[in-house]
């Protein structure tokens, strides 16, 4: 039952996601690739590419639930089922099922199903997935807000602990900090699953308790953990305009979107001297004026340069 109140949450903070990626869909940006100018995207698909990021996550619960549906009650000590009365395992499966609303089954083998632990594996495996994955996307969000002045500064992240205790007008991305501790602590909550997991002797695992302790934690953590995130900060981004407009015109990486008009080697002289003299490259083709306004407006259409036609 926590993995529906995780599931509604992610599924709340994936929309948050793709509403901005809406927002900022004409907005043109230059993408990276280890750190350094690749080429032109939009700050929309990178938003979408984060709610596309969750989506899958979610279909992953989703999948991983089934391996908790497995049920061994009537297995009694090591899983023959010994002074069970006859069926009582079959009539647990239905009542539980009955109970929560999920497809819950008795194990085709109550001996493997008493010492395995598959189930409690399969589905901390995902919630590490996802704190994997959440924990990425928060310090993307760290990285692309850095600045003001000294860093990328490509977006805004809401106000919420302006101020520090030496440094005045410093603003700190608490929320994406915080998801990035949570997520620590779902990962260390999986390895702690896992030790657990395969310390059972023959067969029984006597380990089950920590277990369950460490994913129900792990579930709590994110389906409290996401609607402040969402709230006080993903629904409060904005972009700075000026910035990425700023690097668009500067990076050379713009260059590969001009090679199929100006070729592969005139763009080539074009980078080469857009560095040597810390110029941007359409600042140099204006002054070379290898196209007109026209043709670069055409060329920097954000759907059709991003490929969204």
């Amino acid at each position: 039952l926590h993995n529906d109140k995780l599931i509604k949450e992610a599924e709340l903070l994936s929309k948050a996601f793709h509403k901005k990626g809406d927002e900022f869909k004409d907005i043109l940006k230059m993408g990276r690739t280890e750190g350094q100018d690749a080429v032109p995207m939009t700050l929309g698909q990178e938003f979408h590419a984060f709610g596309n990021q969750l989506d899958a996550e979610i279909a992953a619960l989703r999948k991983s639930e089934a391996f908790l549906c497995e049920q061994n009650m009537g297995a009694t000590a090591i899983g023959t089922g010994i002074t069970a009365s006859p069926g009582y395992a079959e009539k647990v499966a239905v009542h539980l099922a009955k109970i929560t609303g999920k497809p819950i089954v008795m194990s085709k083998d109550l001996i493997a199903a008493t010492s395995s632990q598959q189930g409690f594996v399969m589905y901390s495996s995902t919630l590490k997935s996802l704190a994997v994955a959440m924990s990425k996307i928060s310090s993307d969000l760290i990285f692309l807000a850095t600045g003001p002045r000294t860093g990328v500064f490509e977006i805004n992240l809401p106000p919420l602990q302006p101020g520090s205790s030496i440094m005045p007008g410093k603003v700190n991305p608490v929320m994406p900090e915080l998801m990035n501790e949570l997520c620590f602590k779902v990962i260390g909550n999986d390895l702690t699953v896992t030790l657990a997991a395969h310390s059972g002797l023959l067969q029984l695992n006597a380990y089950e308790p920590v277990e369950a302790l460490s994913i129900m934690e792990s579930q709590g953590l994110f389906f409290k953990a996401f609607p402040l995130f969402r709230q006080n900060c993903i629904d409060g981004i904005t972009a700075n305009k000026l910035v990425l407009k700023h690097y668009m015109d500067r990076s050379v990486g713009i260059v590969t979107a001009l090679n199929p008009v100006l070729g592969y080697e005139k763009t080539t002289e074009l980078a080469k001297e857009a560095l040597e003299t810390n110029k941007g490259i359409l600042e140099l083709i204006r002054e070379k004026k290898l196209l007109t306004e026209d043709q670069i407006n055409k060329l920097l259409d954000p759907a059709s340069l991003t490929g969204q036609k």
